[in-house]
């Protein structure tokens, strides 16, 4: 397994290392020896496929009709590369190009704040069964906002940056008159200039509920009010003393091929405090009723599919895509079951039984990655997460798998950052790696391409291994492990599909 350097027969090695047959069986609960036709080996080079493993049956539409809204999808440095100024209350300010280390240390520091966050609000001490959370979780909280669609508010449409969050159930955005606002790339969303904006009255249903939910915790951090005002007030605080304060209203929502979606719940906010800089505000795609997602109801059926572009900064990779609709949901996609959490509705649980390095299933248990009657642990697939979380037995036993089956490649003297296994790859075009696998508890097996398991963390040839692991049993599924994966999910029918498309 020694490293190599590319050849003019490196396209056709790298083509050939990663087209395998897909597996029509259920894997051994044990493990797969690696005469099977499994991989155990692929070329890490520029670019690299997904292979999936035991394709399921979609599952059954229960729509007959289908809505379908697309939006592109960019991550927060392609938005930082094309966008080198910000306007914040008609002040334009330049920033200078960032160099991959200092993306990479900012990156993981907003990713170190984003699992924090999620560790206290999944932990069962602090689980209510609330649809719209105390401790919402989104990209303010963490300066994090991974990722970004670009969609006109009002009427006429203002075209804004929001960052996607699956485990958020609020849509919000920066509203003028704005007391206190963070920078965003686009003029502040002024409510007065569209004939759209309808501000949510103390008596209305929304107002309402938010209201009885926030009551019902003793400790809440999100409320509603009606103070000196017959219109609807929320503020919704976060765990680093970030907050988003305003009114609630309704808003039409507009995507770039002219789809409408009218009376959208959104928080419009007047006073904002956070490292949330570059996007206008929040775009929730939780479980719960709030989150756009919820909202759109019958329109979408539950349904909603995206492909997370590569990280790499100014790699010309485009974009992505965000498709919300029944429509969306692709043909020939491997299909798991959700777990459902009724203790945590906002976030997509899914069930992982084990984990594989070079096509040998690891002795690890499968109950590290069960979630409990008491909503401990599990596995959540995140969006705002950058890197996989894992118990610290399981990400153990994969590291060290890992490590044994890359003895070969040049490691450097340490550990950067978060990670505790990486390698000198300066000078090298292509290496040989062992694959890392998900096997998934109804039997699914995800072969993850190089690239989501191997990442630069500078400009100097320095790659490691972008697994952790988490501070306690609860497993996270992070945006490096799917990035360039068709990921679905069928809320409705309660599953989450991978491929068959890749981006």
């Amino acid at each position: 397994m020694l490293p190599s350097s590319t050849t003019s027969q490196s396209p056709l090695l790298l083509i050939s290392a990663l087209l395998f047959p897909l597996l029509l069986h259920t894997l051994p609960a044990t493990t797969a020896s690696s005469s099977s036709s499994y991989p155990d080996f692929q070329l890490f080079h520029l670019r690299s496929q997904t292979t999936l493993h035991h394709r399921h049956a979609p599952p059954t539409n229960t729509t007959t009709t289908s809505r379908r809204l697309v939006l592109d999808l960019l991550h927060r440095d392609q938005l930082t590369a094309s966008n080198s100024t910000t306007t914040t209350n008609n002040n334009t300010t330049h920033h200078p190009q960032h160099h991959h280390r200092e993306l990479f240390h900012a990156r993981i520091r907003r990713d170190v704040h984003r699992v924090a966050s999620l560790l206290r609000r999944l932990d069962p001490e602090n689980l209510r069964p609330l649809e719209f959370g105390t401790e919402v979780v989104s990209g303010m909280e963490q300066g994090s906002g991974e990722y970004f669609v670009r969609i006109g508010v009002g009427s006429p449409p203002t075209s804004q940056y929001m960052v996607v969050d699956s485990g958020s159930d609020i849509v919000w955005v920066q509203c003028k008159p704005c007391s206190q606002c963070y920078p965003q790339s686009d003029p502040l969303f002024d409510p007065t200039f569209s004939a759209s904006f309808s501000g949510v009255s103390c008596s209305s249903a929304a107002c309402d509920r938010l209201a009885a939910e926030t009551s019902s915790t003793s400790n809440s951090a999100a409320s509603a009010s009606c103070r000196d005002s017959d219109r609807c007030r929320y503020q919704v605080s976060y765990g680093d003393g970030s907050y988003t304060k305003g009114t609630l209203a309704l808003e039409t929502l507009t995507f770039h091929d002219s789809a409408v979606v009218h009376d959208v719940a959104i928080g419009c906010g007047h006073s904002n405090k956070g490292m949330f800089v570059g996007a206008a505000g929040l775009l929730g795609l939780g479980g719960g009723s709030m989150s756009f997602v919820g909202q759109l109801g019958g329109q979408a059926g539950g349904a909603f599919s995206y492909c997370l572009v590569s990280r790499r900064s100014g790699s010309g990779s485009g974009s992505g895509k965000l498709e919300f609709g029944r429509g969306a949901m692709p043909v020939g996609a491997t299909w798991i079951p959700l777990v459902r959490n009724p203790r945590a509705p906002s976030f997509y649980y899914v069930g992982l039984s084990g984990l594989g390095v070079g096509g040998v299933r690891l002795p690890v248990p499968e109950d590290l990655f069960r979630l409990t009657e008491l909503g401990d642990g599990g596995v959540v697939m995140d969006t705002g997460t950058a890197v996989t979380r894992l118990p610290g037995p399981a990400y153990a036993a994969l590291r060290d798998a890992f490590l044994a089956q890359t003895g070969d490649l040049p490691r450097t003297g340490s550990g950067v950052s978060i990670f505790d296994t990486c390698y000198n790859l300066n000078g090298f075009v292509s290496v040989r790696v062992p694959t890392v696998s998900f096997y998934f508890s109804e039997g699914p097996v995800l072969t993850l391409p190089a690239n989501n398991f191997l990442i630069p963390v500078d400009d100097g040839g320095t790659f490691c291994l972008a697994f952790a692991a988490s501070a306690s049993r609860l497993s996270i599924i992070g945006n490096v492990q799917q990035q360039g994966i068709q990921i679905s999910f069928d809320g409705a029918n309660g599953f989450a599909g991978f491929g068959p498309n890749v981006c």
